[in-house]
This record gives C-alpha cells, structure tokens and sequence, in this order.
C-alpha cells in the first residue's frame, strides 16, 4: 500500500467543481493583485480568526518580517523566539538586523516554554514570537502576563494553526499580531504562496497596509520604507472556496488522530512511541501528527521502503545553524529543542486518509520495532 505523507490531488478532487468557476472570474477580471477578492478574504480571515483586521501579503515569511517591521523593529533590538521551528521564524528577525534570543521548549507540546522567559528578557527585548507549532496553540496566556508586564508586543507565529483554539480565544488573536502561512501544505493551503497578518489594533493594521506596498501611501508618495508583498486575488479566490471547507478538514484530522491514538494504544506501542499531547481545553488541528520515537532514522527508512511518506520537522534547529553561528549557541544550549529534532517524526494525517492506511502505517511501525 502506497500512502503519502500529503495528498493535496484528493483535496482538489473533492472541490474542483467549486475551484474552476472561481478561478474563471479572476482571469476573466484580470484583476490579479489585490481588489476586492482579496479584500473578501482578509475581512472573512478577521472574523475567523477573532481580529478585528486582515491584511493579506505574499507569503507566511512576509507575514512575520511584516509585523516586525510594523513594531519597528530594528539593528540591536533582540527578539525572543523558539529555536525549534520552520527557518522562516528566525530567518524574519535576522532581516532586520535585530538579534535572536532563543528560548527552549516544553518536551510534551513542542512549544516555547514561558518559565524560561523571565531569564531571557532584558532591556533591549522588544518582541516574543511564541510558535504554534503542528497545529497547537502556544501557553498565550502565560506568555501574554509575563510580556504586558514588561510592556512587550507578542507576534503570534499561527503558519501552522490557522483554526487551533485555546480556553481563551482562536490562534492569531491572541496577540498583538498574529501571522498565517497559506502555503499548499498548510491546513488551509493555497494554490501557490500566500500569508496574512491580523491584528486588532487598528494603527498597526494602517502601518502593515502601508508597508506592504513599498510603504506608500496615496501611490508612488513614499511615507516610510516598506516592501512589495501583496496577496494575488487568484489565491484569494482559492482559499476563499477553501475556508468554507476548514473547519470540516480540521476535524477530520482530529479524528485521524483520535484513530491514531488508538491504534497505537491497542498494539502497546507506548514504550517505543510517545503520542502527541492535547491539553485541556485546547482545539489542536493536526498540521502535523508527531510522533516520538526510538531509532527514529531507521524507522523512517523503513516506512519508506513500504510506501509510507513521513517527514522530520526539523532536524536541525535554529540555534545550531550554520547562518546563526554568530549568536554563539552551542549543542547542549537548548536541550528540549535538541532532544525533538533526534527524535520525533511527522505521519500521514491529511482528512482524506482512509482508516485502512492508517491501520498499515501503525502496523508497519509494529513490525519494525518487532525486528529491532
């Protein structure tokens, strides 16, 4: 049995017929950048994710470099951050010149932990970019009462949790700006590049505007430096007919999961396979399904050989990177994040996958911890 890490052909199957219309009218219009289809989408996004603003940008890596640079951040800010995550994170605040604070993670959710902030902070902090990583929101409300207490903006990274819940709100509300990739992998995926940025201050939403578009404001009257990231009206159009359909995608992934979980369970896997971890009262929506394991290498390869597509997210992280040698982080700095990139490994988990793949996948994982 073949089953792949991702089947976005049986996603577009499902929706072709809701697809190609809309596709249509865009060509037809040839209004491709910007306009009202994109203006559609941003104020349906804002109502979705609790903002009282959306402003659509080329990609999810925009999305973050333009929050920040909304904030104003600059050459010797310092920025708080998980090392354990997508380049994009990091990447965003060394663009700017400023300098990356890494703090480690929780080994159960795979998220910024809070209790290391307070050590972290100093006076030249001028961000925190907690990272709901596979879908599951960050600990927002400690992390939020350790930055009001400071007077610290937090940039929720939400790339991979577009419709994840906490007891006290919807992933990108949560702070003071919350950032969304739209590439095709994500839960609500594009037909190509694509991000958003929310906020429910409306000054900084204004100043995003502006920047997005070269920092103009009427055209071609330049009022500060901004950049060229504009959200195309053809990936609106698209995910505009995809939105309708997230929350239906979002527990159908759960419920892969859920069977997950119990297959697992019913083979005694537990020593060998550590599951994920859903706190209380939170909505995880399974961008990814991880798993920890024991010789996590060689289980891969194995599940490859039998046609199982899986993935490491990440198996480097950020502070080891060759880019951000200059940081002066070294192996042992971030034991948490170290301890994931060995050993946890990413399952087939889109809502099309059928309970008998999900049964050979677990199966197969049986047989090879049977042989080891």
């Amino acid at each position: 049995m073949k089953v792949p890490l991702l089947d976005l052909k049986a996603q577009y199957a499902a929706i072709r017929d809701e697809i190609e219309p809309v596709v249509k009218e865009v060509f037809e219009s040839q209004y491709f950048i910007l306009g009202p289809k994109v203006k559609e989408f941003e104020d349906q996004v804002a109502v979705y994710a609790g903002a009282k603003y959306a402003i659509g940008c080329a990609s999810g890596t925009d999305a973050l470099l333009l929050a920040l640079m909304a904030l104003g951040i600059k050459p010797g800010d310092e920025v708080i951050t998980s090392p354990y995550t997508f380049f994009a994170t990091g990447g965003s605040i060394a663009r700017l010149g400023a300098k990356i604070v890494f703090c480690d993670i929780k080994p159960d959710t795979y998220n910024l932990d809070p209790g290391h902030l307070d050590e972290l902070i100093t006076d030249r902090t001028r961000a925190i970019i907690p990272i709901h990583l596979f879908g599951l929101v960050a600990e927002m409300d400690r992390i939020n009462k350790i930055a009001a207490a400071r007077n610290i903006p937090v940039v929720e990274d939400a790339a991979q949790a577009i419709g994840a819940t906490a007891p006290y709100g919807k992933a990108g509300s949560l702070g003071t700006i919350g950032c969304f990739s739209f590439f095709p992998s994500k839960n609500l995926g594009g037909a190509g590049d694509g991000g958003m940025v929310v906020t429910s201050d409306k000054n900084l939403a204004e100043r995003l505007r502006v920047l997005r578009v070269h920092g103009s404001r009427p055209k071609y009257y330049h009022s500060i430096v901004g950049i060229n990231s504009r959200l195309d009206a053809l990936q609106a159009a698209v995910l505009q007919v995809k939105l309708r359909h997230l929350d239906t995608w979002s527990e159908a992934r759960r419920t892969n999961a859920a069977t997950y979980n119990r297959l697992f369970t019913d083979r005694n896997l537990s020593a060998t396979v550590t599951l994920p971890v859903i706190p209380i009262g939170y909505g995880h929506i399974f961008n990814q399904y991880i798993i920890r394991v024991k010789s996590r290498d060689a289980l891969r390869e194995y599940l490859r050989e039998k046609g199982i597509g899986t993935e490491v997210y990440y198996p480097v992280p950020l502070h080891l990177q060759e880019c951000f040698a200059d940081l002066k982080y070294h192996e042992g700095d971030m034991p948490e994040s170290e301890e994931a990139a060995k050993t946890t490994l990413a399952l087939p988990i889109y809502p099309e996958l059928t309970g008998e793949m999900q049964e050979y996948v677990v199966e197969t994982i049986d047989s090879f911890y049977k042989q080891v």
